[in-house]
């Protein structure tokens, strides 16, 4: 019988220490603890985070200028090129067996999110490959990059719900300048109240995570 997923809500924590405990995870499950796979959901200090292909003229922004918003600068394992990720964005990190393939395993939680953004008020919300993300009006909702080590997953998802657009001028997002798009831009153009904070959006998301793999 496999074993149960379980999703946790870490709060506002460090990039660094978000990375630490996935890979202490992903460890236990390698070792053969499949009780140690789980989901984290959590929200970061601004860091911009460079991928395994990043290009780091992506940063664009000067080194004052990152001091000067209080943005630090990390290298990941996961895939993809340059992102940023803040307070206002929700992390969802699943640390799982990924046993229907990386397609499979990115749509799923795409189609969570996607479900969950139109609880709130905003539907349409679509998952396309290539560029890998979750759209909406031509736009990026959601960006995601993993790792993976013999088949089991970390890093994840960043759910945009309330970034300020300034943070996006930092970068040229995922190396392609690609548009994006918040939640809470979204309700506002539909004449909606603003996203809940991203706590709340956690605990609607963790629990339909959690259930995809249980």
């Amino acid at each position: 019988m496999a074993a149960a997923i379980g999703w946790r809500w870490l709060g506002r924590i460090e990039h660094a220490e978000a990375v630490a405990r996935m890979e202490a995870a992903r460890d236990r499950v390698l070792g053969g603890d499949d009780h140690a796979q789980e989901v984290m959901l959590c929200e970061h200090p601004p860091v911009i985070t460079l991928g395994k292909s990043a290009d780091r003229d992506h940063v664009v922004a000067a080194a004052d200028v990152l001091a000067a918003h209080g943005v630090a600068v990390a290298s990941t394992s996961r895939g993809g090129d340059v992102t940023y990720h803040g307070p206002g964005q929700l992390m969802v990190y699943p640390v799982l067996r990924v046993r229907r393939g990386v397609v499979a395993f990115l749509a799923e939680v795409a189609a969570v999110l996607a479900g969950v953004a139109a609880e709130l008020g905003v539907p349409g919300a679509t998952w396309q490959r290539d560029p890998a993300g979750l759209w909406l009006d031509g736009a990026k909702l959601a960006a995601c990059g993993l790792h993976l080590r013999r088949q089991v997953a970390i890093h994840g998802w960043a759910f945009d719900i309330a970034t300020p657009p300034a943070m996006w001028r930092l970068i040229v997002p995922c190396g392609l300048g690609t548009a994006v798009m918040s939640l809470d831009r979204a309700l506002a153009a539909r004449g909606r109240p603003p996203a809940p904070p991203v706590a709340e959006v956690a605990a609607r998301a963790g629990p339909a995570l959690a259930a995809i793999w249980s």
